[in-house]
């Protein structure tokens, strides 16, 4: 019956017209007043944070940027950050627990050490390999996204991109208020509201916040979350302000590690069930304040310096790994793991630009440093000396989960002081209205120091390690007509090995990685800024990886010889067409591989890298049926994957179509019904061993009410 009623629900959404924000017949057909939601991401002519220091649009810029906007992100009904980045071209997810639910694959290169999380500009720091800090869409006005090497903007760490999560801010022309309960499947639930607007003539404010909460889609697979974003901007005049951010996140997700395969394949009689145990936690909290600075000290000249402090604790208690044993025809569990995270970021990022004629040339320049002292302390069960806690074998289909094992008292294992300081500068030269020249470098220095704590809280200083890297970046755009623009571009980009924060004493004797990317593309706005266009072609190499020694592959060796590889094409179109239709899709082919890799004595030349699908696609339409009516109907689709260097065990792709209606019941008022995963598909967005898949999200419907005054 439960599925009947979903199914018949599935079918209205397509049937009926979907959740618009437009006026009441009877009303006048302006709508410039009326709450219209989601209708294009990508102005062309609208300056980005991302692809460039130097405020540039994304015509002007010679590197892929994409804007997805925070009202399409909402009305879409985008559930997470990650969600709502996957629908931008050729990103993909790869988040799992242990990269705190936001890992991100992108042109060929995955997770946080290749594909950086930015939030209003300033890097996170990932501490062993997670960033858990933004994830609720509600408090974002946009997301940018900066696909290919962004080292020379933001330093090591985004071979295959970067994603800037902005949020909202104070506006000072008018109150405004927004507000949106939503109740679906799964018991899932949301409510957020935000307001924001003047307080006088200098002062304005926004805060908003948000409440979610669900029992998941297996056993104990329930979660809620809290975040509140506030900010409050003074600008005693017109040319400077003060802006002072807090923003808040109290995460506990889903605590679902995958589900095991069974004789290599997924088996409808387990796919619901956790084979975590029953008092599992995960538990994210995270606070960041920011006092941002605006000042323009003369025509064409403006100084910007932000500081920061951000804090993040993590609490883990899980038993995370499974495996199905042929032999008993029970699944295997192990890896009790208990973890401890404390994490203190407090940095600066100070810029300034000049934008004056040089030679009778116009030029932009902008110069600037970014400095971090982070502190981080790590605790666990596992340490050197801990007891072994055995397996945790149980019946595939009908089990008692237990409860995490207690018996090896979680202590601090380590802490790290990491001290991070880099220098950039970026410069646009217009040699006339055609042609313009973009070059940026960066010099960054990192220094960590690593404590190893015993038993008895005594501390050993066991690697005090120094890295630094120049990466630099020039390009060109020739715009033939102002609507028109040919790119090309060449970077250089570094990543780590591993975490910065967490870095290895293992590895102490290498240096990070580097890369360089050709890119070459073109953009346009045409049908009078209706309908963009964008298409690249790129090559991007990744070299000095860690490899056992290539001479002797039985050997324990490392040697930094390894390489990899990924090239392939872009494209992206949006068009609003006549009577009310809207169209935007994106795709991405690529060719991924491992140049140069040995690992346990085997070599992977030649292997396509886990977690990168080599083809990607997402594409939405739009209907305003009538004034008052939108529907929209939306296709994902990811290809095949594999979850191992040797390329044994491969994860199918997928395709899932969601879509949704809205019904303005007055200008400030509608109500929304939006289906996810309409027919029912199986599918995993990633995995956590090689045979234990996370599977998306079943059929679901949502209904939610919005409102905007």
């Amino acid at each position: 019956m439960i599925k009947t009623i979903l199914s018949s629900s599935a079918l209205a959404v397509l049937i009926l017209p979907t959740l618009a924000y437009a006026e009441d017949a009877s009303e006048t057909t302006d709508k410039s007043d009326i709450f219209v939601l989601g209708t294009r991401d990508n102005d062309a002519d609208a300056s980005t944070q991302t692809g460039s220091r130097l405020g540039l649009t994304i015509l002007e810029t010679p590197a892929s940027v994409e804007t997805l906007s925070g009202d399409v992100i909402r009305a879409r009904g985008d559930l997470s950050i990650v969600d709502a980045v996957t629908r931008a071209t050729g990103i993909s997810s790869v988040a799992n627990p242990g990269n705190g639910g936001t890992g991100l694959a992108a042109r060929g290169f995955s997770d946080q050490g290749s594909v950086m999380i930015l939030y209003d500009g300033v890097r996170l720091y990932p501490g062993a390999g997670t960033v858990t800090f933004p994830t609720n869409p509600w408090t974002v006005d946009r997301i940018e996204v900066l696909r290919g090497p962004a080292s020379v903007l933001y330093g090591q760490g985004a071979i295959g991109g970067a994603v800037n999560v902005i949020s909202k801010k104070p506006r000072q022309d008018r109150t405004a208020f927004d507000f949106e309960a939503g109740y679906g499947s799964q018991n899932s639930w949301r409510i957020g509201a935000g307001v924001g607007g003047p307080v006088s003539d200098t002062l304005s404010y926004r805060i908003d916040a948000s409440r979610t909460g669900s029992d998941g889609w297996v056993e104990r697979g329930g979660s809620n979350g809290l975040a509140i974003s506030g900010s409050l901007r003074f600008a005693p005049t017109d040319n400077f302000s003060l802006t002072l951010s807090d923003d808040y996140s109290d995460q506990n997700p889903m605590r679902y590690f995958g589900t095991p395969l069974i004789g290599g394949r997924l088996d409808d009689r387990n796919k619901r069930l956790n084979y975590d145990v029953s008092d599992a936690v995960i538990h994210y909290k995270d606070n960041r304040t920011t006092l941002k600075a605006e000042w323009g000290l003369a025509d064409g000249i403006e100084l910007v310096s932000t500081a920061y402090r951000l804090t993040t604790n993590r609490r883990w208690r899980n038993l995370e790994s499974y495996f199905w044993n042929g032999t008993t025809g029970k699944v295997d569990r192990i890896d009790y793991l208990g973890i401890d995270h404390a994490q203190t970021q407090v940095g600066d990022q100070t810029s300034l630009t000049v934008s004056r004629p040089i030679a009778d040339l116009n030029n932009d320049f902008v110069i600037g440093f970014d400095v971090n002292h982070i502190k981080f302390k790590h605790s666990n069960d596992f340490y050197p000396g801990a007891a072994s806690i055995p397996d945790s074998p149980v019946d595939p289909f009908v089990f008692v989960p237990g409860l995490f094992d207690t018996t090896v008292p979680i202590r601090p294992v380590f802490r790290t002081r990491t001290l991070q300081y880099s220098f950039f500068a970026e410069d646009r030269l217009e040699l006339n209205d055609q042609i313009s020249l973009v070059a940026g470098i960066n010099h960054e220095h990192a220094n960590v120091k690593r404590y190893a704590i015993a038993a008895n809280a005594a501390e050993t200083q066991v690697l005090d390690k120094s890295l630094s890297n120049t990466t630099w970046r020039v390009g060109g755009v020739y715009q033939p007509l102002p609507t028109l623009s040919l790119y090309a571009q060449y970077a250089t980009a570094v990543d780590p090995l591993g975490s910065l924060v967490t870095f290895s004493p293992s590895n102490a004797q290498f240096k990070n990685a580097t890369g360089d990317q050709v890119e070459a593309g073109f953009k346009t706005s045409f049908w009078n800024g209706r309908g963009t266009f964008t298409f690249a072609a790129y090559r991007i190499v990744k070299k000095n990886l860690l490899v056992r020694d290539p001479a002797n592959l039985t050997s324990t060796t490392l040697l930094q010889v390894g390489q990899r590889s990924s090239k392939g094409l872009e494209g992206s179109l949006s068009l609003e067409l006549p009577e009310g239709f809207g169209l935007d899709a994106n795709a991405s082919v690529l060719n991924a591989r491992f140049d140069a890799f040995n690992a346990g004595g085997v070599s992977y030349t030649g292997k396509t890298p886990p977690g990168v699908p080599e083809v990607t696609a997402n594409l939405w339409l739009r209907y305003d049926v009538t004034s008052r009516f939108q529907t929209r109907l939306g296709l994902r689709y990811v290809g095949k994957t594999y979850s191992d260097n040797a390329n044994q065990f491969r994860v199918p792709g997928y395709a899932v179509v969601d879509g949704g209606v809205s019904f303005a019941v007055t200008k400030n008022v509608a109500a929304n019904l939006r289906v996810y995963n309409l027919f029912d598909k199986d599918y995993a967005t990633t995995t956590y061993n090689d045979e234990q898949w996370l599977l998306g999200r079943p059929r679901s419907v949502d209904f939610s009410i919005s409102a905007r005054f």
